[in-house]
C-alpha cells in the first residue's frame, strides 16, 4: 500500500554550486533559508538566533554586514555555529572582502551596485581565495538608475536585464560559482521575471517574494508566488521573507515544499476544518498536537479527522490517523489500517506516543 504517493515535479536542470557544506542546484534538495534580524555586532544574540533557525531546519542563514564592525564580527559568529553563513552586502565592496576573510560561505550582493569593475574584480578574487560562492541579488526596489530610466518602472524585463548585466560581469572574470535571485514584492512581477531568467540561464535560482508582509499575508503571497514557480520546476533554494520571527520563515518554507512533495521534514498534519459532525474538538486538538509534535524532525504524515465521513479515507493514506467515532470512542489507524480505539480524553497522549514511535522507526532504519 502506498501512503501519500509522491507526485513528481520535474525540476529544471541547473548547475550545482556549494554554499559551504550545502549543495544548491542540480539534483540537490531545495534548501530553505532565512536571515537574522539581530545586530550582527551583537555576537551572542546573533549566534542564539542562528541556532534557533538550525533547530527548525534552516539549511543556510544570511547575516547582514552593513559596516566594518559587522563584517568582522562574522569571524566570531561562524566559529560558534554549524551552518553555512551568507554575508549580505549592499554597496561597499570592502565589506564583501572583509566578510570573505572572516569565513563567510557566500556573499550576497548586486554587482551593479558595487561601483567599478575593478571593485567587483577585487570581490571575486577574495571569493576565490576564501572559497566563497556568490548570490547575485537583483531587487525591484533597488534597480540601477539606467534601467529605471529605460523601462520607466520596475518590470520583469528590467530585473532580468539587471541580472544579465551582472552575470556577464562575473562570467567575464571566469567566475561561475554563483546563484541568482530577481525579487519583488509583487507576485506577478516576480514570477514572470524568474520564468524569463530560467529560460535564459541554467545557473541555480534563489526564490523569494521580497518584503512579502506579515506572517499571515506574507505566507500567502510567498506560497502563491514560489508555489507556482516550484510547480514549474523553477527554484533551487528559497527564502520566505516575513515581518515576523525568522523561525517562522523556515517553518513556512518547509510547509510550501511539503505541500508540493518536494521536501519533507517533521509531521505533516492532514486535518478537517471541523463541523457539526465532529466527534471531538478538532481545532483545539490539532493546535495542541502541532505544539507537542514540533520536536519531530522525521517526515511523518498524520491525519486528524473529526468524523467517519472522510476520516477512514484520509487515514488510509497516512502513517498515523485518527477518526472521530461515536460515544467517545475514536479509531486510531497505523500505516493506513484500523488498529485500535481510543477514548476522547486520551487522544493527545495516544497520538503523540504513536507519532514518536514512528519517529524512532525512521531513526532505526
Amino acid at each position: 500500500m502506498s501512503l501519500r504517493p509522491f507526485r513528481d515535479i520535474k525540476r529544471r536542470k541547473t548547475k550545482k554550486i556549494k554554499v559551504g557544506k550545502v549543495k544548491v542546484g542540480g539534483n540537490a534538495p531545495i534548501s530553505v533559508q532565512s536571515m537574522t534580524n539581530t545586530l550582527t555586532t551583537d555576537v551572542k544574540a546573533t549566534v542564539k538566533q542562528i541556532n534557533e533557525l538550525i533547530e527548525v531546519g534552516a539549511d543556510i542563514v544570511r547575516v547582514s554586514c552593513p559596516d566594518k564592525e559587522s563584517s568582522l564580527s562574522l569571524k566570531d559568529i561562524i566559529k560558534q555555529v554549524n551552518i553555512p553563513i551568507v554575508a549580505d552586502i549592499h554597496f561597499h565592496y570592502k565589506r564583501a572582502i572583509e566578510a570573505a576573510e572572516s569565513g563567510a560561505d557566500c556573499l550576497r550582493f548586486n554587482p551593479g551596485n558595487i561601483g567599478s569593475k575593478e571593485r567587483v574584480k577585487e570581490i571575486l578574487k577574495a571569493a576565490r581565495d576564501y572559497n566563497c560562492s556568490i548570490r547575485i541579488g537583483v531587487n525591484a526596489g533597488s534597480l540601477e538608475r539606467k534601467l529605471l530610466e529605460k523601462y520607466k518602472e520596475p518590470c520583469p524585463e528590467a530585473l532580468v536585464e539587471s541580472a544579465a548585466n551582472n552575470i556577464k560581469l562575473l562570467e567575464d572574470e571566469n567566475f561561475f560559482n554563483f546563484k541568482i535571485s530577481v525579487k519583488s514584492s509583487d507576485v506577478f512581477l516576480t514570477t514572470k521575471a524568474y520564468r524569463l531568467l530560467s529560460k535564459a540561464y541554467d545557473y541555480p535560482l534563489h526564490l523569494g517574494i521580497t518584503e512579502a508582509g506579515s506572517l499571515k499575508s506574507g505566507s500567502v503571497k510567498s506560497s502563491i508566488g514560489m508555489g507556482m514557480l516550484l510547480m514549474e520546476g523553477i527554484g533551487d533554494t528559497i527564502r520566505v521573507s516575513l515581518s515576523a520571527d525568522p523561525v517562522e520563515e523556515i517553518k513556512i518554507g518547509y510547509e510550501i515544499l511539503k505541500s508540493l512533495n518536494l521536501r519533507h521534514r517533521g509531521v505533516n498534519i492532514i486535518s478537517c476544518p471541523s463541523c457539526a459532525r465532529q466527534a471531538f474538538p478538532v481545532i483545539d486538538t490539532v493546535k495542541i498536537l502541532e505544539e507537542k509534535l514540533s520536536h519531530i524532525k522525521e517526515p511523518i504524515t498524520l491525519s486528524i479527522i473529526g468524523c467517519v465521513v472522510n476520516g477512514p479515507g484520509e487515514a488510509s493514506q497516512t502513517q498515523v490517523g485518527l477518526t472521530g467515532g461515536g460515544k467517545g470512542s475514536h479509531m486510531m489507524y497505523i500505516s493506513g489500517l484500523p488498529h485500535h480505539k481510543v477514548a476522547g480524553d486520551k487522544i493527545i497522549q495516544e497520538v503523540v506516543s504513536l507519532v514518536e514511535n514512528k519517529s524512532k522507526e525512521f531513526k532505526s532504519n
